[in-house]
Parts: C-alpha cells; structure tokens; sequence
C-alpha cells in the first residue's frame, strides 16, 4: 500500500514535521502548519488507526450526521499536497519515538485522551458495568472495540443507568432509548444496529451526583431527549428547586440556565405504557454496584451541593434496579512509550504547547488537543488549540531552536521496508468508498466497517487494482 515517498531532500527543504494523531487536533495542526507557517513545512499525519479523523469517526454518536459531516471539512486539510495521511502506523510500536524523531525535525503529538474514568466503587467490575469509551467505540465501529464484552453486557438489558451528565453520558443514553428504525438510516456496523434492535431496554437512567445547574450537557444535546419516537422523558421537579443563593449563582450561566428551563418543561411528563422512560436524576452518587454474577442494581446516595458547588452525601440511600450501568465521568490520557505524562491531569506537560521533560522545553517537541489541555471544549476548540502550539513551533523555528538539518529517511519507506502496512490517502480513499459502496446495499450513505482486517483488505485491493 505504501508506494508513497517524500521528494528527496536537499539543501533548502521544507521543516518536516510529524502530527502523532489524526484526529481533529491533529489535522487543525497540520493545516496551520502548511497553510499559515512563513516557511515551507511537509507534515507527515500518523495515526495508529487505518482511518482519519479521531473521534469524529468513532466518538460523535452516529445519529448526529450532521456533527459527523465535519469530517468534509477536515478531508480538505488530508487533500493539501504538504500534508501525507500514514495510518496504520503505532508511535510505540511500528516505530519509537526516538527513531520518529530522527526522520523529521518536530514532532506534535495530538492523540487526545482515550482512557475512561472509573467510579472507584465496588462493584464496579461486575460483568454488566461498562465504560462509556467501550460502548461509544462499539456503536461506533472503532476497530479496537471490545465486541464479546460489549455485546454480553447488552444480552437482554432491560434497565439501563448511565453514570454521568455530560454530552457523552448524554449520546450514550439517546443511543440506548432509540428506536430500531431510528438508528436504521445511521453509519451503524450493521451487528451494531442487529444488537440494539435486540435489546428490550424499559428505563435508562441518567445520574448526576450534583444539581442540574452543575450538569455540563448543552441545551442542545438536553433538548434532542424530548424528540425519541419511543421514549419519554421524566423528571422529578424536587429536583429542579433551587434556593436563592443557587438561582443567583447561576443568573451569568446562560447554558445551565436554558437547561433549567428545558428541564422545568418536562416536570410534567407521566410514563406513558409502551414507552421507554428516560428519567433524568439529579443530587444522587453512586456508592456500589450490586450483583453476583453481574450487576442488577446501583445503590445510590442522596447528595446536595454545598457553598463550594461540591457534592456532599445525605445519608439517605436507595436502589436503582439496573443490568447495564455505564459510566461516563470524564476522560484522561496516557503516554505514549518515552512521553512523560502527569498522572494527575493525564495531559503532557507543557508550556504553550512546547513539551516539557523535567521542568525543561524538550526542543523539537510539542502537543496539541486533549492530551494538551484535557478532555474539554468541542471539535472547534482543537482549531484555536492547535494555532497556540503552531505559534510556539514557528517561533522556535524562526529563533533557530528546530531547523531543517541534514538529510532525513522518509517515514514511510522505512516502515514499508521493514514489513509494515502503512495507510496513505489513496489507500483511506479506497476504505471510504468500500463504506459508501456497503451502505448502499441497505439504502444507507454509508455503513462504517469495524474490523481492522476488512478495512485493510479494502486498501490492499485498492492498491492491486
């Protein structure tokens, strides 16, 4: 698949860089790199996955299409001849940070922040208890899902809990209150769409250990809960009183404000038989899963918000009956071998995107995104994150720090010459009209396909044709 290469270097070459990551932050690196640096600069884009776009592929719900149509505009950035795609490529593993190192000049490191937050409760091991990353990358199709897991937790699940008042905690409940003919027209895999339509689900449950004006959904999100063909939503309007001091503290707040709002017209949804109830509750914490051989129930604990906005316990405890419970309470990053991360923050440390390695910028090295800043913002936040770190890269280019020295091996022919499989753009171009192509046997845009072997195969016959 890789007969790819970079024009031999000389003399006035462009700076070389590597973007470890090709999803948003990675490919809002590159276009600042190529399209606004006052040098020449070559971005080499790597991602260990055989496709672009991070978790604009395998994180936004498929039953937003609309937010997933941003991927059009990230593939103009893949199109711009300084820019070259190498998917199917392992930081770490296919090569070491050392050896990326001595191909280019710098190197951005973009690969966000891919490990869940546990509750740290007991119970939480039960077979039924699930991370919101494991069945996010399931309906997404993210090849590294864990499908035997996933789908044995969704064996006959009829009460739902999900952990969590964010957007995501937020898809995840939407995806599982759905209707089969819903989430049908979706880029779904298709045993994706085979097991939710299997799935009995009765109640979903969403649980917040604070008040609904702490909750850090958007309106947006919160209102599409109201438009489920089979679900109603319910809330309980204790739980939407707030004291004074509350009302005041929120008065600047504007998103916590409309979702107050949101939330106060629903106070008057009753279940409706039939229907899935959807029920929304606030100021109550995990303390344990229950269950032997999987979960059956989360007990929970009454909390209230004190002047600090944390989350105290009551003392007053029930059960919610559950056999799936996911949490989505945040997310953290990792290092890659060689990359020193803060355990605590799980981000690189840096100053201004540079990276730091004891206190110290580490010359030639710099990151971006989530594992820059943390798992906050939204897809447009990367651009802006991404412009900073490209500022700091450009001015250290311009004071001499990195320069384009010597001649540099292309990547990608050393990778292709020690066995293996490097994904190029005509390679992901041949994936994405095989998704398309699959899709249309079932009427739909596109069906993504999951298993890595298959994505492959795709590329290779592509590349024989």
């Amino acid at each position: 698949m890789a007969d790819e290469g970079s024009p031999a270097p000389d003399s006035g070459r462009p700076l070389r860089v590597a973007v470890v990551g090709a999803g948003p932050a990675g490919i809002y690196t590159a276009e600042a790199l190529t399209r606004r640096a006052p040098v020449p600069v070559t971005v080499d884009l790597i991602d260990r996955l055989p496709t672009p776009f991070g978790l604009v592929r395998h994180g936004i719900a498929p039953d937003h299409p609309k937010m997933r149509a941003i991927r059009d505009t990230l593939h103009r950035a893949l199109d711009d001849p300084g820019v070259r795609f190498v998917g199917n490529v392992e930081v770490g593993t296919d090569v070491s940070l050392d050896e990326l190192r001595t191909h280019v000049d710098a190197v951005v490191y973009t690969y966000g922040a891919a490990l869940d937050r546990p509750l740290s409760v007991d119970g939480e091991d039960l077979p039924g208890s699930l991370a919101a990353t494991d069945l996010v990358a399931w309906y997404c199709g993210h090849p590294d899902a864990d499908l035997a897991k996933v789908e044995a937790a969704l064996d006959g699940v009829r009460h739902a809990v999900v952990v969590g008042v964010g957007n995501v905690a937020l898809d995840v409940a939407r995806v599982l209150a759905r209707a089969p003919q819903e989430l049908e027209p979706t880029d779904m895999p298709q045993h994706v769409l085979d097991v939710l339509a299997a799935t009995p689900v009765e109640t979903v449950t969403v649980l917040g250990r604070r008040g609904p004006a702490q909750a850090s959904f958007t309106t947006m999100e919160l209102r599409e809960l109201d438009g489920l063909e089979q679900a109603t939503v319910l809330v309980d309007p204790a739980d939407l009183e707030l004291d004074a001091a509350a009302e005041e503290r929120i008065a600047g707040n504007r998103n916590a404000t409309r979702n107050l709002a949101v939330l106060r017209d629903w106070a008057g949804h009753r279940p409706e038989p039939g229907r899935v109830r959807l029920q929304l509750r606030f100021y109550r914490r995990p303390v344990r899963l229950l269950g032997a051989d999987r979960v059956t129930g989360v007990e929970v604990e009454r909390t209230a918000v004190d002047a600090d906005g944390r989350a105290v316990g009551t003392g007053d405890y029930e059960v919610v009956p559950a056999d799936l419970v996911v949490r989505s309470v945040g997310y953290r990053g990792q290092g890659l071998p060689g990359l020193p991360v803060d355990t605590r923050t799980g981000t690189v440390p840096n100053e201004d995107g540079r990276v730091l390695r004891d206190g110290a910028r580490s010359a030639g090295e710099y990151v971006a995104g989530w594992i820059k800043r943390g798992p906050t913002g939204v897809v447009g936040t990367n651009k802006h994150d991404a412009r900073e770190t490209v500022a700091s890269l450009l001015a250290d280019a311009e004071a001499g720090v990195i320069v384009p020295s010597g001649d540099r091996d292309d990547l990608v022919r050393t990778l292709a010459a020690r066995g293996a499989e490097p994904v190029l753009l005509e390679d992901w171009r041949a994936i994405d009209a095989a998704e398309v192509a699959l899709g249309a046997t079932r009427g739909r845009a596109r069906t993504t396909m999951h298993d890595r072997a298959a994505l492959l195969a795709a590329a290779r016959a592509a590349a024989r044709a």
